[in-house]
This record gives structure tokens, C-alpha cells and sequence, in this order.
């Protein structure tokens, strides 16, 4: 039987699971995602608005009427995502499905009154999520940070 190096989880769970991550990248980046993903979730399913929901509520407030092929694209998504998210967020009375004008085979998600109305919430809610994310992280630092986010992402959906 081996000792468990820093970058292995211990066998209990909690704040725990994620043992000290020392340089281990793919560690600190999942349990930071991770932990992101739980504040998020947190936050948002106050407001009925689950995982995920808010970056297509978001699209929507920007471009209303939007197909669910075209969120996809926009946020990296495969189409029967953004569609099974839609078909729960129509069930919640956040959008609506509707045909679109000139293409029967495609519909349009639109918000409702209630989807509308929740811009505000979740814009301070992740602002409020951001801030406690980021806390201690001076300006510079802030933008280093995205920076490096978005290239990663870059280098790995580069083909």
C-alpha cells in the first residue's frame, strides 16, 4: 500500500476532498470550478434559475427571440443542451418556445415577463458571486486572470 501524495483526495469528503493541491493544475482548476459551480448554483436556485440557466437567460436579455442552435454557438454548447435547458426553463415560465417566422423547423426561445424581470437579480447576483470568487485579487490581478482563462479555452478548443 502506497502513502497518498498532496494532490490525491483523502478518502472523506467535504472541504477535505481536495487535499493541498501544491502545482497540480487540473486539481486546483476542477476544485476551484468545482466549488464556483456550487456558490452558483446556490445563488441562482434562489431565484429558480438553475445551472447553467443564467448564460441562456443572458443571451436572451441581450438578443431576445434567439434559436436554441444559436445560444449554442454562442456559448460552446451542442444544440440538444441549450434544447433540453429550454424545455426546463419553459416548464419554469422563464421563456417560450415559438415558432420562428420563416423557418417551421426551427423555433425561438423568448422570455417571458418573469425571465425578463430576473435580469437585474441574476446580474447582481453574479456580481456578488464575482466579488466573493475574487476577493483579494487586486485589479491587475483580475485581468490576468481572465486573460489566462480565455487562452486556455483557446488552446483547447483550438483545431
Amino acid at each position: 500500500m502506497s502513502e497518498r501524495t498532496s494532490t490525491e483526495a483523502p478518502a472523506s469528503g467535504g472541504d477535505a476532498a481536495i487535499a493541498e493541491v501544491g502545482d497540480d493544475f487540473q486539481t486546483a482548476f476542477w476544485s476551484a470550478k468545482h466549488a464556483l459551480a456550487h456558490a452558483a448554483a446556490t445563488a441562482f436556485a434562489r431565484h429558480g434559475v438553475y445551472e447553467g440557466q443564467q448564460f441562456v437567460l443572458r443571451c436572451l436579455w441581450r438578443e431576445d427571440g434567439l434559436s436554441p442552435g444559436e445560444i449554442a454557438r454562442r456559448l460552446g454548447l451542442s444544440t440538444p443542451t441549450v434544447t433540453r435547458a429550454a424545455t426546463r426553463m419553459a416548464a419554469a415560465g422563464l421563456l417560450r418556445r415559438e415558432p420562428h417566422p420563416t423557418d417551421r423547423r426551427l423555433v425561438r426561445l423568448t422570455l417571458t415577463d418573469r425571465g425578463r424581470d430576473l435580469e437585474k437579480v441574476i446580474d447582481e447576483e453574479t456580481h456578488r458571486l464575482t466579488e466573493r470568487a475574487l476577493a483579494g485579487f487586486g485589479p491587475a490581478e483580475r485581468t490576468a486572470l481572465v486573460a489566462a482563462l480565455t487562452r486556455i479555452r483557446r488552446n483547447l478548443t483550438a483545431t
